[in-house]
């Protein structure tokens, strides 16, 4: 206790010394309110060069786009970075299915990346495959189905993957069942009513306690970590899906079916996890509601008939994949820098708008209330834009690991980057900042995040995690770097955009997008333009790096 206390005592003391320059601020928020041009950059990358996924040419348009947009802005620098990606590029053109018996009905259903098309038309009949499970772990986990906001009973118990030798023994059994079938792979999800809907704002009362700085628990969990280590003896859920997949190659199915276990028509279509689509069968990820009805019609014995289409292509060059950078130059301090950004690329079951769209809008609208305001920062203010977050960071470690390395092996740029601040949780208004640092270094933030107290802001925390995941700020954050992941209002986030086929340019609200670039372009000013850089972690209280999660 006695040590909080000096630690808040120190942080205390550093924001009671910031000065905020409001005269600059009022400016910042005016020009939001009057000028904005946040939904046009917006419309841009969901209308015209969604959906964006990363190393396909809609990817590539999207960032060149960015590239050209902030050189118009009066921008400086601004270019492509090159890094490896190691796959190729992949894009759905079309697909198209249909149950032609026992009665006919259009199919509703998102393509899984990175796996092939069909030969033509195909039609055959329907077959469902069930993959055998382990037992529930023990002990068994909380069940909460409202809080997994009503997707697919997530939140009831899962039972462990098998054993590799129960899987070899399934492969037996069923490799002969599935020539020239249609093969739905599981039991259909069990969707229920949800009667608790999750909350669209966060609860102001409960924002300002976690991020009260007298209170010695706020700021506790957050995005950060992995997924759990596979069970002993058992294969990952991973392992699994690869060697149904391969049966269903080696031996003459025609397509692979997924249920989208969502409820109200929700998809979520994630890819191929080997980016090789010759190794499976053209693959779909068809809603619950279609889903389950074809079992139920097998079930009663029916002769159910399926009909698809799908056309997909592989672009070799998407193996090179792309951030944008841009600046705005500093002054007496432009050696030093303060960098802004989110993911560009998105999934392509939908043209990515609250993920992340909205979020680079927003990055690209803060930076550019700056340059259009002519202010001089004295810091270089850098924005990033990264590809491959989706597919697990990728861009952002990719540049951190090129220009800055890491606090044990740091290259010169480590020690000019000021921080970075991120943001990737939809169309909310921002909440509050979580910055990796000591106490001190949230101190910094909180009197400018003060002055947004009326659109919601509540302050900043500092964490001590050096673990990767959940988000961009996150990688910056594993190399010791300062960074700022920013919280937002839920909105429909979790509930019914991320990641899905909802994930649309209607979908945002734009006053809180707004709200949110000006407070971003608050921050960055006020962090651009102090005497001293914000506060890190030294030689003896660096956190050490998060060990990687055992496979």
């Amino acid at each position: 206790m006695r040590k909080w206390l000096l630690v808040f005592g120190l942080a205390c003391l550093v924001a009671a010394q910031e000065t905020v320059d409001e005269s600059a601020i009022a400016k910042i928020r005016s020009e939001e309110m009057e000028h904005s041009q946040i939904l046009h950059t917006l419309h841009m990358l969901t209308d015209r060069y969604g959906p964006r996924l990363t190393g396909s040419p809609n990817y590539e348009s999207a960032a060149k786009w960015a590239v050209s947009q902030l050189t118009e802005w009066g921008f400086k620098n601004a270019h492509l970075e090159p890094w490896d990606f190691g796959h190729p590029g992949w894009m759905n053109e079309r697909a198209a299915g249909y149950m032609v018996a026992p009665v006919r009905e259009n199919l509703k259903f998102e393509v899984l990346g990175w796996t092939p098309s069909t030969r033509g038309t195909v039609t055959g009949p329907a077959i469902e495959v069930i993959v055998p499970q382990g037992p529930f772990p023990t002990p068994l986990p909380p069940t909460d189905a409202a809080a997994a906001g009503g997707r697919g009973g997530r939140g009831a118990p899962q039972r462990l993957p098998p054993t590799k030798e129960e899987m070899i023994q399934w492969v037996q059994d069923t490799k002969d069942k599935v020539r020239w079938k249609i093969v739905l792979v599981g039991k259909a999800a069990v969707v229920p009513v949800n009667f608790n809907p999750p909350q669209l704002r966060r609860d102001d009362a409960a924002v300002k306690q976690s991020y009260d700085p007298d209170n010695p628990n706020a700021g506790r969990g957050g995005r950060g970590g992995g997924t759990p280590p596979a069970e002993p003896g058992r294969l990952t859920a991973a392992q699994v899906t690869e060697m149904v997949d391969a049966m269903l190659l080696e031996n003459g199915a025609l397509l692979r079916i997924n249920d989208a276990g969502m409820g109200h028509g929700l998809i979520r279509a994630f890819q191929n996890r080997t980016y090789d689509s010759a190794k499976v069968v053209p693959t779909v990820v068809l809603r619950n509601e279609d889903y389950g009805r074809i079992e139920r019609l097998l079930q009663d014995g029916e002769d159910v008939r399926l009909e698809f289409n799908i056309v997909n292509r592989d672009y070799p060059e998407g193996k090179t994949a792309y951030n944008v950078v841009a600046e705005i130059p500093g002054t007496d301090k432009a050696d030093e820098i303060v960098m802004l950004g989110g993911h560009l690329d998105s999934w392509h079951a939908a043209t990515g708008a609250t993920d992340n769209a909205i979020g680079s809008s927003m990055m690209m609208e803060a930076a550019r209330l700056i340059q259009a305001l002519k202010l001089k920062p004295r810091r270089t203010i850098r924005v990033g834009l990264w590809a491959g977050e989706e597919e697990g960071l990728l861009g952002s470690k990719a540049y951190v690991e090129q220009h800055f390395g890491t606090f044990e092996n740091p290259k010169p740029e480590w020690a000019t980057l000021d921080c970075y601040f991120n943001i990737d949780s939809g169309t909310g208004r921002v909440r509050g900042a979580n910055i990796f640092g000591p106490p001190e270094a949230a101190a910094v933030l909180r009197p400018v995040l003060a002055l947004f107290e009326d659109f919601g802001v509540a302050g900043a925390n500092s964490t001590s995690s050096r673990a990767t995941g959940g988000t961009d700020s996150t990688s910056f954050n594993a190399a010791g770097l300062p960074g700022i992941g920013l919280a937002q209002d839920p909105i429909e986030y979790q509930s019914f955009t991320w990641h899905t086929n909802l994930d649309t340019y209607e979908r945002i609200v734009p006053d809180d997008a707004m709200k949110a670039a000006s407070t971003i372009a608050a921050a960055v000013w006020h962090v651009a333009n102090r005497e001293q850089m914000i506060p890190r972690f030294g030689k003896e209280q660096m956190p050490p790096p998060a060990k990687a999660p055992a496979r």
